[in-house]
């Protein structure tokens, strides 16, 4: 089953085994990142890629980069189709290997998948493959064939994103309704709740020595709209959700969800479901999971409503950290498990069929109904190659790491070299120093602001043609101009033209500035690095756990 799950995920990132880096909306890769203040979430901005950024960098001083990051994308698609087949396995074992395989393929070959690729959410899409392994684990702590250290593992590693660990934790949480005669409930739940805690530490902390979420919280929790769930052609929201896609970004979504096609393959993977409801539903382990499902649905639903944002943007106004809800459509992950488990449920509910022709049928239909999920979506996620100059200015900057200034305006990059989506400025990722930027992101023309206002005046100085010394008293030691994307760079030629040139190209340009800031406190920096130690240990601790448990049979016998 390991071999099949890596085969289908394999199919779908196969683009991405050419020399390269991933380069797509929020994807950025990059050969080498270091431990800023950005990477350990004391920026200005919100700590939203922790622990991420510190696993990467770390990861980047042994092997390149790209690699490291295209490495974790395959695994987390790949574990996703492992987990869900294990899952059935726990679950549904009357389904065998059929069962097993069609739950594989559905928890790997599905809009989610498709969409969450597209806008870039490759940390997101591990921590997706994480959720049939926590629930795993915590059925069979509750049988008591299971320990802690499975459990410690998949929370940690879903952790990459907080995001991911909430999930994670919530579907831990779910489980702990399983029936058994293992490890108490509360015992369970105590431990799962220990554990989140100890692995949301480095966001905790940052989040605690940081006003990214007060600079939030003043500007009014913006973003709601943009940002919530979008009816697909032909479905309406909810069976957008019900169907796994609904993606709030209209620009990421494969060709075939723009077709009838959409309402097909909502109708395939809902009818798959369907089958296996009447038999899962006798399953008591497994009612929590679809419980958990039709809450994932109906929550996003709600909150894609004029009610649901009005309700929900007073309450991330009083606690910043609830923005997190605002992207509803993401949370429709968690109903990943409930549904692997009805599909592997779909073989037995059709037994009076050969299974292993029902689950080859069943398999090939959840395929062939989005077809444009093969070979990257259809092309769009491929390996990019930097252009020479990149790694030059990096070596400037990170031979005297003083605070950077880029042009074009805004966080968003369209490079002709990198294909026709946008992306993330890769330069923060790519230096020691950290990178001025504003987190605004333009949306359907209207413009989301985000929490850097130090970085937002500095905008300010080079759009209006500022003189060089004024740069250098706001803090900027090096202005970049990306030359090779298209964005406003307003009179800022004016300021460049006072300013010494480092390296100039035809894509990429560094002037020296001269000017410095302080940044984080070496206290804060400890405290952040200690952070990230905690849950490095936690991923750790668990793998050892789960490799000792592994052996340990053997060795007794």
């Amino acid at each position: 089953m390991p071999g099949y799950a890596f085969l289908l995920a394999l199919i779908v990132v196969a683009p991405l085994a050419a020399p390269g880096y991933l380069l797509l909306r929020d994807a950025v890769s990059t050969p080498r990142s270091y431990l800023s203040d950005a990477a350990l979430g004391l920026g200005e901005l919100a700590p939203r890629a922790v622990p991420q950024d510190f696993a990467v960098a770390v990861a980047s001083h042994v092997l390149d980069g790209g690699l490291v990051v295209k490495g974790l994308l395959l695994l987390g698609l790949a574990v996703a189709g492992w987990g869900a087949a294990r899952l059935a396995a726990v679950v549904i074992p009357d389904a065998g290997l059929p069962g097993q395989f069609v739950a594989a393929t559905l928890a790997i070959w599905n809009p989610y998948v498709a969409e969450r690729l597209l806008q870039g959410h490759w940390s997101l899409l591990v921590g997706y493959g994480c959720l049939p392994w926590v629930a795993v684990c915590m059925v069979r702590l509750r049988d008591g064939s299971g320990g802690f250290a499975g459990l410690a593992f998949w929370l940690a590693l879903a952790g990459l994103t907080p995001t991911g660990l909430m999930m994670a934790a919530v579907v831990a949480l779910a489980c702990v309704a399983a029936p058994g005669a293992g490890r108490s409930r509360w015992v369970c739940a105590t431990v799962t709740v220990g554990l989140s805690v100890a692995a949301a530490l480095p966001w905790l902390t940052a989040s605690a020595l940081g006003a990214a979420l007060a600079a939030y919280q003043s500007a009014g929790a913006p973003g709601f709209e943009a940002f919530a769930a979008r009816a697909e052609p032909g479905l309406g929201t909810l069976g957008s959700l019900a169907g796994l896609g609904g993606m709030w970004n209209a620009e990421a979504v494969p060709g075939s969800r723009s077709t009838p096609l959409a309402v097909v393959g909502t109708a395939v993977l809902l009818g798959v479901v369907a089958l296996g409801l009447p038999q899962a539903g006798r399953r008591r382990a497994a009612v929590p999971l679809l419980i958990l499902a039709l809450v994932a649905v109906l929550g996003p639903a709600v909150l894609a409503t004029g009610w649901g944002i009005g309700m929900l943007r007073p309450a991330v106004e009083a606690v910043p950290g609830l923005g997190v809800l605002r992207d509803g459509q993401k949370w429709v992950a968690l109903a990943m498990p409930g549904y692997a488990v009805a599909a592997a449920a779909a073989v037995v509910s059709l037994r009076r069929f050969r299974p292993a022709a029902v689950g080859a049928a069943l398999c090939a239909a959840l395929v062939l109904v989005l077809p444009d999920l093969a070979w990257g979506v259809w092309g769009k996620v491929t390996s990019v190659r930097y252009p020479p100059g990149w790694p030059a200015v990096a070596a400037a900057i990170n031979a005297d790491p003083r605070p950077v200034a880029v042009l074009p305006a805004g966080p968003m990059r369209q490079f002709a070299w990198a294909g026709t989506a946008p992306v993330l400025d890769p330069l923060p990722r790519w230096v020691r120093a950290d990178v001025f930027s504003t987190g605004d992101l333009t949306i359907a023309g209207a413009t989301i602001p985000g929490e850097g206002g130090h970085a937002r005046r500095v905008q300010e100085l080079l759009m209006a043609g500022a003189p060089p010394d004024q740069l250098a008293d706001a803090g900027v030691g090096w202005v970049v101009a990306q030359i090779g994307s298209r964005g406003e760079i307003g009179s800022a030629a004016r300021t460049l033209a006072g300013l010494p040139v480092v390296y100039r190209d035809g894509e990429i340009a560094v002037y020296r500035a001269g000017g410095d800031s302080v940044g984080a406190s070496p206290a804060q920096r400890r405290l952040a690095v200690g952070a990230h130690l905690v849950w490095l240990a936690v991923l750790v601790g668990g793998a050892a756990g789960l490799i000792a448990t592994r052996f340990r049979p053997s060795t007794l016998r």
